[in-house]
């Protein structure tokens, strides 16, 4: 494969796309684990099917459909459940069934013959153009400034939300631009993953780092880390064996995540039971 990059423009959009959105994961993908936002994460990204459905109906770009649909469900979830409206687990449901269908109604109105959602839906590494790499690299590079310029506000917002409030944090401001960022970092998996598998990319080297290490800025950079080694590893794996790059790259990062939890959990099951028999033995 090493030649074929050296050789190939679409190969090389695909590797720097790939560490791009392992960047914006790493970041993201944590916050989103320690403030318990998985599941509306998932539901912001199906929703932006929505989007995409809408811009090839009324003829605009489906990706710029599909970030306004995930920025207005994830505001419009944040505000009903700061207001202490319906349960957020409801209104996720809801926001998650609700895009997907309108996606298909507005592909269903289109005139002619529909057009193959197979890339936004699974993603499509290996035909990403300069301008989604110019986007892709923009979210980044935001999603990033925002991060580190406030960086001791977010640690206090994520690990003691009371205190932070104590102290003259806005929580309300950082909650809204959090759901802001969640739906950014959607937009830049989509053309790498695709929606549906999205949510495994945003979790699963977040995950395995916070089996890895418990600080905070650790477990930031070996997520990081983690999602570049995923995208790359998926990226060759799928070149060589001709299959579809986004599914690849998700089944590495899962099947990495359940490899150190199985680790994990078998060096506790152990000192556990070094501590017992030494226990028995006093």
């Amino acid at each position: 494969m090493l030649e074929a990059l050296l050789k190939y423009r679409f190969l090389q959009y695909a590797v720097v796309s790939g560490v791009l959105a392992s960047i914006v994961c790493g970041i993201i993908g944590v916050i989103i684990i320690e403030k318990k936002l998985v599941m509306m994460s998932g539901g912001i990204a199906h929703t932006s099917y929505g989007g995409v459905g809408l811009g090839y109906l009324m003829g605009f770009e489906p990706i710029i459909g599909a970030f306004i649909f995930s920025l207005l469900s994830s505001l419009g979830i944040g505000y009903i459940k700061r207001k202490g409206g319906e349960r957020s687990d409801v209104l996720i449901g809801l926001f998650w069934s609700l895009g997907m269908a309108l996606g298909i109604l507005f592909i269903a109105l289109m005139p002619g013959y529909p057009p193959d959602l197979s890339s936004y839906l699974f993603g499509s590494i290996l035909s990403v153009t300069k301008a989604d790499l110019y986007l892709i690299t923009a979210i980044t590079a935001v999603v990033t400034l925002l991060v580190v310029c406030l960086y001791n506000n977010w640690k206090a917002y994520i690990f003691d939300e009371e205190f932070a409030a104590v102290i003259g944090l806005n929580t309300a401001f950082f909650e809204y631009l959090l759901l802001i960022l969640i739906s950014m970092t959607v937009v830049a998996l989509i053309r790498v993953v695709g929606i549906i598998l999205a949510l495994a990319l945003l979790t699963a080297p977040a995950a395995t780092a916070g089996i890895l290490t418990a600080d905070f800025r650790k477990r930031i950079i070996y997520s990081i880390l983690l999602g570049c080694v995923f995208c790359i590893a998926g990226l060759w794996l799928s070149y060589e064996l001709n299959i579809a790059s986004g599914a690849m790259i998700v089944i590495l990062s899962v099947i990495c995540y359940l490899l150190v939890y199985a680790a994990n959990y078998i060096n506790k099951a152990l000192k556990r039971k070094k501590a017992l028999s030494g226990r028995a033995q006093d």
